[in-house]
């Protein structure tokens, strides 16, 4: 049996008792089920864009990712465009909806919240895990009271028919489904009918081409982790629960006094490196938002959530130690982008002698996610500095009020 509990603790972030009391139980209660043994690595990430965005994103995640494009499954209202590195690491899945006025589940979370509304079929929509029996590993949730979309549901939903997908979490927003794939087997969408547009790959094409003749695409590595912004007084149960609906164990959480918020990570049992199956990283404020009145505090994290809602900020993507050009790999894949015209909120943060330097790019404005670009140096064993993350953290949070002004000017 396959034990969640041989893992070592980080971080100064203090849990509330009952946390660290139902955590223990939880796990073990997960491995005696098989859970974990079943339940592997996140083999495909699902992000859904405006209609007409998706040429322009995949154009922009082809530069500034290790990514290819590999088909586009087209079903009656949606394209979903197929994005690999190779099978050791997920897939992107980049939906795309036809009709600006379609409706449904996904376009609600976005409507009730300011600047979520401005784009609102625009979001993050969750992790696709490899399990080993999918069967017995939806039976086995179920009765751990987990609740899962039907297959009519998933049919009108127009998501790949041979997954299993809980329903969104009220706490992130976000899903996770199953799928049974063979470890060695390729990974192959039930969904709609397969084609390589050509508009698609013509602008794929030209990305890798831009980004070969700038010298980065040897540079760029596999997603790290994927970060998730949640309101204060969800930080511990959406921990929790994802750790129910996956084989991660918690890794710990560092307090960011200065920036009122903390960053708490969550890794895969299976697999020790992050290209394989990326971590998942819940950040949280420290105080509700209306608190910050009395206590004259920053609230970045908290602002965020009350204007896009509970979702994905950003995906980190590693990038190869070492130097080029007399600079360290991540200031020269940083200089070049920026050539190119994309914007980063602030310069490259960190040193080789902390362990590692990090940046976040602007948000796209055709997903709303940032990307982090993160290069760990010799043998660093961790996802960031208290320092770092409070830069990037107030960085962000700057660019998140202009975001608001503009939506708030365009009402």
């Amino acid at each position: 049996m396959t034990s969640s509990h041989a893992f070592p603790r980080y971080g100064d972030k203090k849990n509330s008792q009952w946390f660290e009391e139902i955590l223990p139980r939880m796990l073990e209660d997960r491995d005696r089920h098989g859970l974990t043994e079943m339940i592997r690595e996140i083999d495909a990430l699902m992000i859904t864009v405006e209609p007409s965005c998706a040429i322009a994103y995949i154009a922009e995640l082809s530069l500034m990712t290790a990514y290819h494009y590999l088909v586009t499954l087209e079903s009656e209202s949606h394209y979903t465009h197929v994005l690999r590195i190779d099978m050791n690491s997920p897939d992107l899945l980049v939906r795309e909806v036809k009709d600006p006025n379609t409706r449904g589940i996904f376009r609600s979370l976005n409507e009730v919240y300011p600047i979520g509304a401005f784009k609102p079929n625009s979001r993050y929509m969750g992790e696709i895990f490899r399990v080993t029996n999918l069967h017995a590993t939806v039976e086995t949730q179920r009765m751990r009271e987990i609740r899962f979309f039907t297959q009519d549901q998933i049919r009108k939903l127009e998501l790949p028919g041979n997954m299993a997908v809980v329903k969104p979490s009220p706490y992130t927003h976000n899903i996770v489904g199953y799928w049974e794939r063979p470890e060695g087997e390729l990974r192959v969408y039930a969904l709609g009918w397969s084609t390589i547009r050509e508009d698609v790959n013509s602008a794929y094409q030209q990305s890798k081409e831009t980004q070969a003749k700038l010298g980065i695409d040897t540079m760029l590595l596999p997603i790290d982790h994927l970060a998730t912004r949640i309101y204060s007084q969800n930080r511990e149960v959406s921990i929790l629960e994802y750790l129910t609906l996956t084989s991660y164990y918690y890794w710990g959480s560092y307090d960011i006094e200065n920036q009122n918020s903390s960053t708490n990570v969550t890794k895969s049992v299976h697999y020790e490196e992050e290209s394989k199956s990326p971590a998942k990283v819940f950040t949280a404020a420290n105080q509700p938002y209306f608190i910050n009145a009395l206590l004259k505090l920053p609230s970045p994290t908290e602002n965020f959530v009350r204007n896009y809602g509970p979702r994905l900020h950003h995906l980190a993507v590693a990038v190869q130690d070492g130097d080029h050009e007399g600079v360290t790999n991540i200031d020269y894949v940083v200089n070049s982008i920026r050539a190119q015209g994309k914007e980063f909120l602030l310069d490259v943060i960190g040193s080789k002698e902390e362990g590692l330097k990090q940046i976040f790019s602007s948000a796209s404005e055709h997903s709303s996610l940032i990307i982090e670009y993160v290069q760990r140096f010799g043998d660093f064993d961790g996802f960031f500095t208290k320092k770092n993350v409070a830069e990037l953290t107030n960085a962000a949070g700057v660019e998140e009020q202009l975001r608001l002004l503009q939506a708030q000017a365009t009402q």
